[in-house]
């Protein structure tokens, strides 16, 4: 039988115990206890919360610790609106910024009406489940499968598919997040500046009439638009024009005159939100 004193000394010693690692953890605490600004939660307030990572940053937080440190701007922020970004910019006392205005967009014209197929798909209703099993029964094995993956994952309802099965991006509401770039099984969606008005909407790697038999819009490597743009701008690779957009002030809607199959194409930011709103109406 234990006795009363042994059990009052084995609680005292507990307690000293207790007392002494608590007295550790504190002090633990207090030196290596990192500082963290106030201001990350008021800017973070203030944010969308979309949490969607276009700003380049691990979510809305991550974002509003940057702008306070200084390392961006509100204007960082493609969710925010222009009064959005004034109120953060407002509260941190700061410049709002400027930043360039990005839009995901689709390199295929090829739809139903331009596209051949060779057979149709049966099963899950996804890009990525038609892509692994059949290829989706497009005679371009490197055109969009129009099962609207990328219109699925879209968090701001910017991308509609179109009457004619190719998904359809609102330049206005899209926010240059990525999800549809990772949705896409094809690799089709990139995320462009909305000023970079060349795209050649096509991946087809075959020449010739070999592309054009699959799609009457592919690239049938004929590279008059390399000829005709400005030196450097554009070059054929495997087969397909490709545009280098580091010599972006090179551009010119000269490059697209001769191209016989339209696969290259110059887009005018303002007509192509135009342009996006009215499908997305039709497709409706």
């Amino acid at each position: 039988m234990i006795a009363s004193g042994e059990i009052m000394l084995a609680v005292v010693v507990l307690g000293v115990f207790s007392a002494f690692f608590a007295m550790l953890i504190a002090a633990a605490n207090a030196k290596f206890k990192v500082f963290e600004d106030p201001r990350i939660d008021g800017v973070r307030e203030l944010l969308p919360g979309a949490d969607c990572g276009a700003c380049g940053e691990a979510g809305c937080r991550a974002f509003a610790g940057a702008v306070v440190m200084g390392r961006r701007q509100p204007a960082g922020c493609t969710v925010m609106n222009a009064d959005q970004r004034a109120e953060v910019a407002a509260y941190m006392g700061v410049a709002a910024g400027e930043a360039q205005k990005r839009v995901a967009r689709l390199l295929c014209a090829g739809g139903r009406d331009v596209a051949l197929y060779k057979g149709r798909y049966h099963g899950v209703e996804s890009c990525a489940a038609a892509a692994a099993v059949t290829g989706g029964g497009k005679a371009c094995a490197w055109g969009c499968l129009s099962l609207g993956d990328c219109a699925v994952v879209c968090t701001f309802d910017a991308i509609v598919m179109g009457p004619t099965g190719l998904p359809v991006v609102d330049a206005e509401k899209c926010t240059a997040c990525g999800d549809c770039v990772e949705a896409c099984p094809l690799g089709l969606f990139v995320l462009m500046p909305l000023d970079h008005h060349l795209v050649v909407q096509c991946k087809n790697l075959l020449s010739g009439e070999a592309a054009t038999a699959v799609c009457s819009v592919a690239c049938n490597a004929c590279g008059r638009c390399a000829i005709d743009a400005e030196p450097g701008l554009i070059s054929m690779v495997s087969g397909l024009a490709t545009i280098d957009y580091t010599h972006i002030e090179l551009e010119n809607p000269k490059a697209i005159e001769r191209c016989p199959t339209g696969a290259i194409v110059w887009i005018e930011g303002q007509q192509f939100a135009q342009a996006v709103g009215s499908a997305g109406s039709e497709a409706a």
